[in-house]
């Protein structure tokens, strides 16, 4: 993976390592339960049970190994470093879609902690990428997939 840094809260943060606990626990010993279920059934060679068990014992390791990376280089934002006079990782942004005359609010994340669900975007991500760096009342146009677009920086919060 490289040494990437990884921006992330304190939220962020916590809930990677949580992740990571229950994967290493929970997970490992539901996988393991399978795999010696599996082995009672007799011949590996047709024996799907166990392919599927051994395939999700890989899958799980994969993804504790990247969870480990991330803690590894995280760096964690620090709350009160964060201002609200330009956009950056860990604001709020309240924006004014100019086409649409409607209002949105996202708030800036490091890439590992995305969730569209609730309005939060990458650092990374063109809208994000777009806001980094903007103070309020700045146009910005960044191009979606819908085509272009312009937003107006309405406020910046923590």
């Amino acid at each position: 993976m490289g040494e990437k840094e990884f921006l992330l809260t304190q939220e962020g943060y916590d809930n990677l390592e949580k992740e990571l606990e229950r994967l290493k626990t929970e997970v490992r010993y539901e996988i393991a339960d399978r795999i010696k279920v599996a082995l009672g059934f007799g011949d590996l060679s047709e024996n799907s049970e166990y392919d599927e068990a051994k395939n999700a014992q890989a899958a799980n390791e994969m993804k504790i190994a990247e969870l480990e990376e991330k803690i590894k280089y995280a760096k964690i934002i620090d709350e009160s470093e964060i201002d609200t006079e330009v956009v950056q990782v860990g604001n709020k942004v309240k924006v004014l879609d100019m086409e649409l005359n409607e209002e949105l609010e996202y708030t800036i994340v490091g890439s590992t902690e995305v969730d569209l669900s609730q309005n939060k975007i990458s650092n990374e991500s063109p809208i994000g990428k777009a806001l980094l760096g903007k103070k309020r009342n700045n146009i910005v146009e960044v191009q979606a997939p819908v085509g272009m677009i312009k937003l107006k920086i309405k406020t910046i919060k923590k």
